[in-house]
Parts: C-alpha cells; structure tokens; sequence
C-alpha cells in the first residue's frame, strides 16, 4: 500500500480502522471542504476521504486543470494503491463524471477499483449537451452559479473573493463542458447507483438512467426531493441512503 498524497487526497472524517471508505470528488468549482457536514452524518465504519483539485484553497497558487481526462489520469496517479481496503467513490456533478474516469483508468491499470460509483446530480457520461457557462463574463458564470445553488449566495456578492475563486470555477466549466466520453459507451466493472434532485435544472431523470449503459453490472437510481444541490438540502437522507450501501461492503470487509 503506497502513501496517500495529502496535498490531491484530504481525510474528511478519520476514522482510520474503519471497514470501508468513501472517497468523494467535488462538483465545479468545490472543494474537499464541501463533503465534510455529509461526512458528519455517517456512522463509525466509514472513513470519508475527498479529492482537492489543483486551483482552490490552500493550492490557489497552483494552476486549475481546464482538461477532465488529464485531470483523471492525475488523480487515477494519486490513487492507484493507495486506499486500503473496500472502498467507493461519490462524485458530484462534475465529480461524478471525473470518478467514473478514474475508475476507467484504475481498471486499465489493473489498481483496485470502487466497489460502488456513486453518481450524483450528473447526466450519463453519454448524454451530451452543448453549454457555454464557461465562455460567459463572471456576472453571467456567477448568475448559473447562483441559479444551481450550493455555494453560499453572499459570498457571490464579495468582489474579492470571486476574483479569488473564478480562475478555478471558470476552469473546471471549461474541463466538464468539453468533456466528451470515448468511446461514448465506455463501461466500468463496478455498480452504479445515480442520485438525483426530482427538480435538478441540469439533470433530467431520462439523462440519469442513462448511466446504466456505462457499468457492466448493476444500475439503480434514487431520486431525492431538492434541485442540483439536493445532497445539502437532503443531507440526513442521502447520508442514510449511501451508509446503508456500503455497510454492506463493511460486512463483506469483516469476512
């Protein structure tokens, strides 16, 4: 088992004798930061660790990645045979595109892949549609912004800060928006469960089963009441929902 690179992988909840790990990647324009109040709500058998992409926080000095593959094969890097034992991922919008990526690279590596792809607020990888959020000037960036919800609406009115956070939001629109799946039917060994908000402006529930063509075994969906942001505004629910998952790999672990 090799280290696990603290500066890509932040421990949101340790609880490092844990039977099973949940290891979550952000939307666009999120941080590691983002899954620690759902991280709260699971019980004591689930580590929860989260991905820090390059651009936001304690690494604003470093370049954001505007390319998702590449930014896939970095943290495809990172992780490969460094999480111990059962383990799954839940990606949030753009995230959950970028953990069904990793987990593509994992499997060509022959690395230890996700028991479970938890995909959330996030059409298939082979639904396409034509967007443009991140050419638009930062009024129009932040208005999509305010309209999906998840970021706090009066931190949006701070002039500095969104000079401090648009190189990074505006860079993973452009990574999440060109992103094309090749092939387009591209499939992953492990489940998917896709989980969705019943008034998501971004994620129709037709676009969401759509994820069944990209797994070679099961796909299930759940649909939540909320909007894009439907983890936040569901959190006890979706932290029952997710915990009851993998405590079925925690007994399986424990065998």
């Amino acid at each position: 088992m090799k280290p696990m690179d603290q500066t890509w992988i932040r421990v949101v909840r340790r609880l490092p004798h844990a039977p099973v790990r949940l290891v979550c990647f952000p939307h666009a324009g999120g941080a590691a930061s983002y899954y620690s109040p759902l991280a709260g709500l699971f019980g004591d058998k689930i580590e929860v660790l989260a991905v820090q992409y390059p651009g936001r926080h304690d690494r604003h000095r470093e370049t954001a990645i505007t390319d998702l593959g590449l930014l896939a094969d970095q943290v495809a890097d990172v992780l490969a045979g460094a999480v111990e034992g059962p383990f799954a991922f839940f990606g949030h919008s753009m995230g959950a595109i970028l953990a069904f990526e990793v987990t593509r690279r994992l499997e060509r590596r022959g690395a230890p892949v996700p028991e479970v792809l938890f995909a959330s607020g996030r059409r298939a990888p082979s639904v396409v549609r034509e967007e443009n959020v991140h050419r638009r000037d930062d009024p129009a960036v932040i208005d999509e912004m305010r309209q999906l919800g998840g970021t706090d609406v009066s931190l949006l009115a701070d002039p500095e800060l969104i000079a401090m956070i648009m190189p990074a939001v505006r860079a993973d629109y452009t990574a999440i928006e060109s992103y094309r799946c090749d092939p387009p039917q591209a499939a992953v060994a492990p489940p998917i469960e896709v989980l969705i908000g019943d008034v998501d402006p971004r994620v129709a529930v037709e676009d969401a089963k759509a994820w069944a063509l990209h797994t070679n075994a099961t796909c299930a969906i759940r649909v939540f009441s909320g909007g894009h942001f439907y983890l936040a505004e569901r959190a006890d629910e979706v932290a029952t929902h997710i915990a009851g998952r993998l405590g079925l790999l925690s007994r399986q672990g424990q065998r």
